[in-house]
């Protein structure tokens, strides 16, 4: 091997060489990318320092039957393998992670001298050190950094980054820990005082800036986010997985955090009950039975002043008209008629307003909490993953998809910020020949990424349609361009 990088030319020239037991590491790159070629810099200094490994390089565009195997969206992009088999990978321009994860894959570079410093973690050769420091000068290459999202103003991202590294268990929420504003987030702060963590919370409903930039510096639309030591965990869902796994537990070990006595991580009385909700409430036990019974009398049940027919307030009214339009059947009580249950679930709930939607008896929220659920597509999504609404599935989407625009650019990215070459060319003819479009991001979905391959039978991207047909791909749009056909084509 002697320490070069070798082009790959063929999915059967890298099946041939993924086949030995050495491992094997390969970037996917781009020659309109700059990010591409300073990390091709790093790249190619590492296969200095671990000669014994493979270093392939691999012109994502070029070679697409490559890029589709290993799921390639952006670039540059790392994959690491050993005996055959993709152990990690790595987006982006990190040269830091890239030290790291080459040396966790090939082993130490010089095996019985000292560490390389903490920033790289792991036993990189001098030459590797020297490119990463002047990557990172230039660059500004910490993880964190590299991960946030363009859009945001530096005083943000800096406002981000301090609030994210405030608390080494950190978690942004609707609400406080003393009194959350959705059930999702309560389920969190219970989970948190469960595993007995002090933790520093912040209420996105406080600052809309902080709210808006943190799913972009994320890239996590939903709250509530949970951090440990500056690294996103994830939301309600992800946390209640890891705790019940016992994956938290250890992660919070891992990252040293201690854990403290249980009457300092837990507010009194607020052990884990039913659905999230205290049992230390101080209400009877009659009652407290009652409004069990109550909030579990229907799978989606709203606590409203009025009833749907007559709303006695426009929050109530709000709230029923959005479970309409969600076109979710419910049911209601009247907290108007019955002063007990009224005061009663304002305990229970650690709720002190009304309306109060619950699904599967547990609290989602008020009105502002469940409008704004709506806007950001959660409630839909709560509504699937409690088998309430049944999902659409992918052939009914992508049939809306396509027929959304008369014209509509399946592409990765946007047309102000390609993030391939085809898609760039594409958009490129389209704007060149006036012709008006919509866009998907398919690097945004998945789910539309793989089922329109399969609905259209056309396995690569940028995908152009008309009138809901498929027009074709890059070359097809640029053949009907050069034969002066394309508007035409989009027009008849």
């Amino acid at each position: 091997m002697g320490g070069s990088v070798k082009d790959v030319k063929s999915k059967a020239e890298l099946d041939n060489i993924t086949k030995s037991e050495e491992a094997v590491i390969i970037h996917f790159w781009a020659t309109w990318c700059d990010a591409s070629k300073q990390m091709d810099q790093v790249f190619s200094h590492l296969s200095t320092d671990f000669p014994k490994t493979h270093f392939l390089r691999v012109e994502a565009e070029e070679q697409p039957e490559i890029s589709e195997a290993f799921s390639v969206s952006s670039v540059p992009y790392f994959v690491f393998l050993k005996d055959g088999k993709t152990v990690d990978t790595l987006e982006g321009a990190d040269p830091s992670s890239l030290a790291n994860k080459v040396a966790k894959v090939a082993g130490s570079a010089n095996p019985g001298e000292p560490a390389a410093p903490a920033s790289l973690g792991m036993a990189a050769g001098p030459t590797v050190l020297e490119t990463v420091k002047e990557f990172t000068k230039e660059n500004g290459s910490s993880q964190q950094a590299n991960q946030v999202q363009p859009g945001l103003s530096d005083a943000l991202k800096n406002q981000l980054q301090q609030l994210i590294g405030s608390h080494p268990v950190m978690l942004f929420m609707k609400g406080n820990a003393e009194a959350p504003k959705c059930g999702f987030s309560r389920k969190v702060v219970d989970i948190l005082k469960g595993e007995n963590v002090k933790f520093g919370t912040f209420d996105i409903l406080s600052d809309i800036e902080v709210r808006e930039g943190l799913k972009l510096f994320s890239n996590w639309p939903t709250f509530p986010q949970l951090y440990c030591k500056g690294e996103l965990l994830g939301g309600c869902d992800i946390v209640i997985a890891m705790h019940e796994s016992g994956e938290l537990k250890e992660v919070f070990r891992d990252h040293g955090i201690d854990t403290i006595g249980s009457n300092e991580a837990k507010v009194s009385g607020s052990e884990n009950g039913k659905g999230g909700i205290a049992q230390s409430t101080g209400l009877s036990m009659t009652l407290t039975s009652r409004l069990e019974s109550l909030v579990n009398s229907s799978p989606v049940m709203l606590f409203m002043k009025g009833k749907p027919t007559e709303p006695k307030c426009g929050f109530s009214g709000k709230v029923v008209e959005i479970l309409r339009e969600e076109k979710v059947k419910f049911e209601t009580f009247d907290i108007l008629t019955d002063e007990e249950v009224r005061q009663g679930l304002k305990v229970y709930s650690n709720w002190s307003s009304y309306p109060q939607l619950y699904i599967k008896g547990e609290l989602i929220g008020g009105s502002d909490i469940v409008l704004e659920m709506q806007k950001s597509g959660e409630l839909k999504k709560v509504l699937i993953e409690k088998g309430i609404v049944q999902k659409e599935t992918i052939e009914d989407r992508i049939k809306s998809l396509i027929t959304s625009s008369p014209v509509i650019l399946f592409m990765k990215g946007t047309p102000d910020a390609p993030r391939c070459g085809f898609s760039s060319k594409v958009v490129n003819a389209l704007k060149e020949e006036g012709v008006s479009f919509e866009s998907f991001d398919i690097l945004s979905d998945e789910e539309v990424r793989q089922g329109l391959k399969v609905f259209s039978n056309w396995p690569t991207f940028p995908q152009l349609y008309y009138k809901g047909e498929l027009i074709g791909g890059c070359d097809i749009i640029m053949e009907l361009r050069d034969n002066g056909e394309l508007k035409s084509t989009l027009s008849e």
